[in-house]
C-alpha cells in the first residue's frame, strides 16, 4: 500500500506498507525518514527535535549529500550540496511481490541548482523496501564536459544506547580522522567513549552494527568509502534540530564516495551508489 501524505505545513511524504516493512519518504530531497520492519523498533533514527519544514533539511534518516560531501570550497554553498532541500519527482511505484515494493524518484538540473552548481545531470534514486531496505542513487551526467563529485546516503541507525554498540568491518582500514585532520588506521571493532567522525577508505567488506538485542549489516556497492559519525556530549548540544542527548541513540554508518573515492563521469557516464541494509 502506497500513500501520498502531507503535514499540517503541506509537507509532502509517501508513506509505503506491506506485509515486510514500512517507510516514509519525503518529497523534499528524496529523503527516507522512517524504515521500520514488521514487529521490530525502526532500524532509522530520528531527531525529535528535526523540523519538517520546506527549505530545511530533515536531521535524521538518510539524506542524500549531492554533488559533494561535507563543506564546499565555497563557503557560502551549502553544507552537504543542494539535493537534500530540492523537491524531487515522483516517477514510478510498483509492488515487485507481495513483500516489495519500489519506489523512484528523480532530479533532473534547473535554474536553481545551475545557480548553485553549473552542470546539467540527471539523478535517480530506487528505493525497495522490504525486510531490506535498498536505496540506489544513479548519477548521469548531461553536459559535453566531465565533472566530479563526492557524496553520501547519510544513514541515521536507531540505536539501544551508544555505549551498548560496536561497528565491525573496518579492521585494519585506513581512515581520515576528521577531528584532526589526520591519517590513521583502524585496530579492532569501532567503539564509542568520545566523539567519532571518520572517513574509512578501502571499505569492501560487509558491516555489522552489533546492539543490545541486535545487529544490522550493510553492504556497499559503487562505494569503497564509509564516514562514521557520533556528535558525542559537547557538539549534540551545539547541533541544528538535535536534543542534548541524542547522540546516545544515534549512530551515523555512511555509504559514500569521499575524499580519494571521489568520482569522475563523462559526458552522459552514469554511477550507481548503492547501501543495502539488512
Amino acid at each position: 500500500m502506497i500513500e501520498y501524505k502531507k503535514l499540517s505545513n503541506n509537507f509532502q511524504y509517501i508513506e509505503v506498507k506491506n506485509s515486510k516493512a514500512k517507510a516514509k519518504i519525503a518529497l523534499q530531497g528524496a529523503h527516507i525518514f522512517e524504515y521500520t520492519r514488521s514487529d521490530e523498533e525502526p532500524i532509522l533514527w530520528i531527531s525529535e527535535a528535526s523540523n519538517f519544514k520546506y527549505g530545511e533539511s530533515i536531521r535524521g534518516g538518510i539524506p542524500i549529500c549531492w554533488p559533494w560531501f561535507g563543506l564546499a570550497k565555497d563557503k557560502n554553498l551549502p553544507q552537504h550540496g543542494f539535493v537534500r532541500i530540492f523537491i524531487w519527482e515522483f516517477h514510478n511505484t510498483s509492488e515487485i511481490d507481495k513483500n516489495t515494493t519500489e519506489i523512484i524518484l528523480k532530479l533532473k538540473h534547473s535554474k536553481q541548482s545551475l545557480k548553485l552548481w553549473s552542470y546539467k545531470f540527471e539523478l535517480e534514486l530506487k528505493i525497495l523496501i522490504s525486510d531490506n531496505l535498498t536505496l540506489m542513487l544513479k548519477t548521469k551526467n548531461l553536459n559535453d564536459k566531465p565533472f566530479t563529485i563526492t557524496q553520501a546516503l547519510h544513514s541515521y541507525f536507531n540505536i539501544s544506547h551508544i555505549s551498548e554498540v560496536s561497528i565491525k568491518g573496518f579492521d585494519k582500514k585506513p581512515y581520515l580522522d576528521a577531528l584532526t585532520m589526520k591519517q590513521k588506521k583502524q585496530n579492532g571493532d569501532i567503539i564509542f567513549n568520545k566523539e567519532v567522525d571518520r572517513v574509512y577508505q578501502e571499505v569492501n567488506d560487509e558491516i555489522s552494527l552489533k546492539d543490545k538485542n541486535r545487529v544490522i549489516s550493510i553492504k556497499n556497492i559503487g562505494s569503497s568509502s564509509v564516514v562514521v559519525w557520533n556528535p558525542w556530549i559537547d557538539k549534540c548540544k551545539r547541533m541544528s534540530a538535535m536534543n542534548d542527548d541524542s547522540y546516545k541513540t544515534m549512530v551515523c554508518i555512511e555509504t559514500a564516495n569521499a575524499f580519494d573515492d571521489k568520482r569522475v563521469l563523462k559526458p552522459n557516464q552514469s554511477h550507481t551508489l548503492e547501501a543495502v541494509i539488512f
